[in-house]
């Protein structure tokens, strides 16, 4: 069923709609949950990894168009969610979701996109789509699911139009943990399952912003004991843990919003000397903390294989590196912006945008992208190498 900004007419057996902000009415096969969900529509670029996606708590309000064709050919299962099943409103794909042909399958994609209230659109020209979001940005839409095809199409349309969108808008209350809690899980081994961590030094206070699970498990695996804490901890809370370092993770919504009550506990730890590493929102706060700017991206960057360099000083033979990378961002650090003692440590091949940053003096640094992949290439593990064995 194709992309139309001018026809309105629901085709024969639609049960699936996705109305833009602008009025555009794209019609398909509706699958998981019924209802509608109002959100951003993006486009992920991976070929695997759907499950993860859909569970990452950054894609909170944002419905995923997948430009990959074949989405739920594996099924799902139970140990690749990144969340307790938080992340993404909704999906839209390419072909009808067919039954899954996977080992390690435990439930059918369809069954599980209705367990977990997201609502999954197919038959739609998702290339055509793609190209409308390069072109003309990100655009607010709802998504909608009817078994019997009945739709208010101008309350939708109202709806679509009506959204505030995601400038502004502090979305980590609603994916962020209610209470501490010590995270024991590790490596994933097939077989196996997921290890258990033992350590008990160095100790990291993970600030959860929104965080998905393998980063814990990949700071557990370079060697960390890891405390998870709730957005709105205080210093004096992350304090009381005595932290040997403290991760600020990824997470969704303005980073500006949600820097009104990080941005002061992220100061404090750097008054204090004490070592950060931030992934994604966690990086934006951070150069938040530090004295820049951050802003809203066009078209954001979504998917598996962005790939980003090495710049600036203190990589010696391996400046200009590149690393490939997964990456889930609709908001950037200005690194037009960045203050004098914070220097710019990578950057994306795409479009030049600011991807790392490193703090003159003090044992704190970020990335915009993923190190922990889940899913995507995992080039950069070092990172939480180098953070977890710099600490004492």
């Amino acid at each position: 069923m194709a992309l139309s900004a001018s026809s309105h007419a629901q085709p024969s057996g639609a049960t699936g709609v996705l109305v833009l902000g602008d009025g555009t009415v794209i019609w398909g096969k509706g699958f998981g949950a019924t209802g509608s969900a109002v959100g951003e529509v993006c486009f992920n670029t991976a070929m695997t990894g759907y499950q993860e996606v859909m569970t990452d708590p950054s894609y909170d309000s944002q419905i995923v168009t997948f430009t990959f064709p074949h989405i739920g050919n594996v099924g799902a299962n139970e140990e690749d969610h990144e969340s307790r099943g938080l992340g993404a409103v909704g999906c839209v794909v390419r072909q009808e979701v067919t039954p899954h042909s996977n080992f390690r399958a435990q439930n059918e994609f369809v069954e599980w996109m209705k367990d977990h209230g997201k609502i999954g659109l197919s038959g739609v020209d998702t290339r055509a789509l793609t190209r409308r979001i390069r072109m003309a940005g990100a655009p607010n839409a709802v998504i909608a699911h009817s078994p019997r095809g009945e739709f208010d199409l101008p309350a939708l349309k109202a709806q679509a139009a009506e959204w505030s969108g995601l400038e502004g808008l502090d979305l980590v209350p609603g994916v962020t943990r209610d209470a501490n809690e010590d995270w024991t899980g590790g490596h994933w081994q097939l077989g196996f399952g997921y290890g258990e961590g033992k350590a008990t030094k160095p100790h990291v206070v993970a600030i959860d912003y929104g965080a998905k699970d393998n980063i814990f498990r990949n700071l557990v695996q370079a060697g960390a004991k890891v405390t998870v804490v709730p957005a709105r901890v205080t210093l004096d809370e992350v304090l009381a843990l005595q932290p040997d370092g403290v991760f600020l993770s990824n997470g969704p919504g303005d980073p500006a919003a949600t820097g009104e009550y990080a941005v002061p506990v992220i100061k404090g730890l750097l008054e204090r000397d004490v070592p950060l590493f931030g992934i994604c929102l966690g990086h934006q706060m951070l150069g938040l903390a530090a004295g820049a700017k951050t802003a809203k991206m066009f078209q954001g960057h979504r998917g598996a294989n962005h790939p980003v360099q090495r710049v600036g000083e203190g990589w010696g033979e391996s400046t200009g590196l590149v690393e490939i990378t997964s990456m889930n961002h609709g908001f950037a650090v200005d690194g037009e912006t960045l203050p004098e003692g914070v220097e710019q440590t990578h950057v994306s091949l795409f479009d030049g945008t600011n991807c790392g940053i490193s703090i003159k003096g003090k044992k704190a640094f970020g990335v915009q992208y993923h190190p922990e992949a889940s899913p995507g290439p995992q080039d950069s593990f070092y990172l939480f190498e180098k953070f977890v064995g710099g600490l004492p």
